[in-house]
């Protein structure tokens, strides 16, 4: 069977690399907080996931996870994952999503900060019972230290909201799914800039990418980026049949799918096992790259320092990888042994 994307998706891709090297240079990274993003409204890329009668595309997660790689590899600014990917499954009917005219950040439950809420038009704010909307005159933010400079967190508070419902961990799984993707790129970029400083920087009359311990640490990071990217297929692929048999079963709960067709577990698992490995690839390449490029890696200077902080800041976004790999764990010791699909 091929596995690969499709033609279009990977022109999809293409088209979103094409206007982020064009509008979101590492020089925007200094002085914008969300560069290009009107140039990738006016693209359609904001209502990719957005149902054709809100003028979006309907498209399955799967479907845009090239698109969303390229997103990590430019290190976009912004709540992108929020934005394109949790928003339009929460508000479907709002039109503005499709037209990049709403911005959305999000309190996944159990964090205590929420990123980019300083941008955001409406925060969705997860609880036990289902999600919460708040309109952002009811939002009361604080500033607090991050480890990402692009990414910056605010504690939140506020008085009046509106209850959404719906079911909390079905929007977590895809936004986990759509950060690990973000993740690839990352460690991708940062492979691709480390291999090149590799090849040019000198040491004893030779390039230390000549030197077989330099040679081993790039290597471990290759191989851990490109066993993490096809458990972020296969998670999309997961999520996007359990949205189906949802769909068909009349959008009944999440618990209710899985009693039925028994998927649900899977799919949990799929997505913990997507997140972990892309959050510690993206994390080895930030160490190898560090590494690799010595003191400079983290100076004010070098642009490499933002690729840093992302990999460091998403691998901790929607579960850390030590809590995805204790569900991993904890399905495979319950006897969850399928496969897809």
């Amino acid at each position: 069977m091929n596995f690969g994307f499709t033609d279009e998706q990977l022109a999809l891709a293409a088209t979103v690399r094409d206007v982020l090297r064009a509008h979101c240079p590492p020089a925007a990274l200094r002085s914008e907080r969300r560069p290009a993003w009107e140039q990738l409204a006016a693209l359609g890329f904001f209502g990719l996931l957005a149902p054709p009668e809100s003028d979006g595309l309907g498209l399955g997660l799967a479907d845009v996870l090239p698109a969303l790689e390229e997103t990590g590899r430019a290190c976009l600014p912004g709540p992108v994952v929020e934005t394109a990917v949790v928003a339009p499954y929460l508000l479907p009917d709002n039109p503005k999503l499709a037209s990049g005219a709403l911005c959305v950040a999000v309190l996944p439950p159990g964090q205590a900060y929420a990123p980019d809420a300083d941008l955001a038009d409406l925060l969705l704010v997860a609880r036990d019972d289902g999600w919460r909307l708040v309109a952002r005159e009811s939002v009361r933010l604080v500033p607090r230290t991050g480890a990402d400079p692009c990414r910056p967190v605010f504690e939140v508070a506020f008085d009046e909201s509106e209850e959404l419902g719906g079911p909390v961990e079905r929007v977590l799984r895809r936004a986990a799914v759509a950060t690990a993707a973000q993740l690839i790129g990352v460690a991708r970029e940062l492979l691709a800039v480390t291999v090149a400083y590799a090849r040019v920087r000198t040491q004893f009359g030779a390039a230390i990418g000549s030197f077989q311990a330099v040679k081993h640490q790039l290597a471990d990071a290759a191989v851990a980026v490109e066993f993490a990217a096809p458990l972020v297929h296969r998670a999309a692929l997961s999520v996007d049949r359990m949205a189906e048999r949802a769909d068909r079963a009349g959008g009944i709960a999440d618990r209710d799918v899985g009693t039925v067709d028994r998927a649900g577990g899977a799919t949990d698992r799929d997505v913990s096992a997507a997140k972990a490995a892309a959050g510690e690839a993206a994390v080895l390449a930030a160490r190898v790259a560090l590494q690799v490029h010595g003191a400079i890696g983290y100076t004010e200077e070098l642009d490499l320092r933002f690729w840093l902080a992302r990999a460091w800041s998403l691998s901790a976004a929607y579960g850390t990888t030590a809590a995805h790999r204790g569900r991993v764990r904890t399905a495979l010791l319950g006897g969850d042994l399928r496969r897809w699909p």
